[in-house]
């Protein structure tokens, strides 16, 4: 129920109007977003790099309308990789680009050939560059998208989101050699029809989607914050005998870091996911339905405004 209701929030002009003036909501911008331009994404990757995290970086903004915006989403992140690269932070990161943001909704081919500079930059840096995921009407699309980027570029990473019912066969699809694939719960409002609704459901689809992916020769990267998750992740690593650098755990910047630091501090690559922006609205809301302990936080700073 809170989960709804916060996702609802998360598409009110009214509620963003009183985040957005609340005298602490800075605060809580920085608790998840590291900054709205490129040299405070900078600044929170290299303080993340020294203290052991690898990074993805995310350039906030979604469901571009103009051919223009999609242009100048594409131009912001070669900027990013340029920047990652002088400031010595692009080699084994990673960026991760919504389609939607580049076009996808209005001209599939612009996107993709947007998303195909964007990996060619990456690439000259010693960068990744990973798909997001978004609603369910753009899966296929998106999936479509990856496996014409990886004819040229192999190492571009997918997004599963374990909600969705149809996430076990597309583990199987893309647990291959190589292959990169991000495993999240997912965070947008979807029917019955197309994902599960209970907690527990999303959970074991969670777990059957892990052993698919860490059964196979590909690259799992676990995106949960969930203690118990993680712990199977453990597990599944053992049993599957995958060495610390054969997956990843992912966590979101600001999110739980003592364990981040945890899981570092005992040999697994841990990598943040680091988003900046202006847009930062709708990414605060969903990871407050993702997590709704967050949501104590943010009342305490509206509470505060006056």
């Amino acid at each position: 129920m809170l989960r709804s209701v916060i996702l609802a929030a998360s598409r009110s002009t009214a509620i963003e109007r009183l985040v957005a003036t609340t005298p602490l909501s800075r605060d809580i911008v920085r608790r998840f977003v590291g900054g709205t331009t490129i040299d405070e994404a900078l600044s929170a990757g290299a303080e993340l790099a020294g203290a052991g995290l690898t990074i993805s970086v995310d350039h906030l903004g979604e469901d571009t309308t103009t051919p223009e915006q999609a242009s100048a989403v594409r131009a912001e992140y070669l900027a990013l990789l340029d920047a990652l690269d002088r400031a010595g932070l692009a080699n084994g990161a990673d960026v991760s680009l919504k389609l939607s943001a580049l076009g996808q909704r209005f001209d599939d081919k612009a996107a993709t050939d947007h998303a195909r500079a964007i990996c060619v930059a990456a690439s000259a840096v010693g960068c990744t560059v990973t798909l997001d995921m978004e609603d369910h009407t753009t899966t296929d699309s998106t999936l479509d998208v990856l496996q014409t980027l990886r004819v040229d570029h192999p190492d571009t990473g997918a997004v599963l989101q374990a909600y969705l019912r149809r996430t076990e066969a597309d583990c199987r699809e893309l647990a291959t050699l190589g292959s990169r694939v991000r495993l999240c719960k997912g965070a947008y409002a979807e029917p019955e029809s197309v994902a599960h609704q209970a907690a527990i459901d999303v959970d074991k689809s969670f777990v059957r989607c892990m052993n698919i992916l860490f059964s196979g020769p590909g690259y799992p990267m676990v995106a949960s914050h969930d203690p118990r998750l993680i712990a199977i992740a453990e597990d599944r690593a053992r049993w599957f005998d995958r060495a610390p650098e054969e997956f990843e755990f992912q966590m979101l910047y600001g999110v739980r870091p003592a364990e981040q630091q945890r899981l570092s501090g005992e040999g697994y690559t841990v990598r943040v996911y680091l988003p900046y922006g202006t847009d930062w609205y709708g990414y605060l809301m969903r990871r407050l339905a993702e997590r709704p302990a967050n949501v104590a936080f943010l009342g305490r700073a509206l509470r505060s405004r006056n």
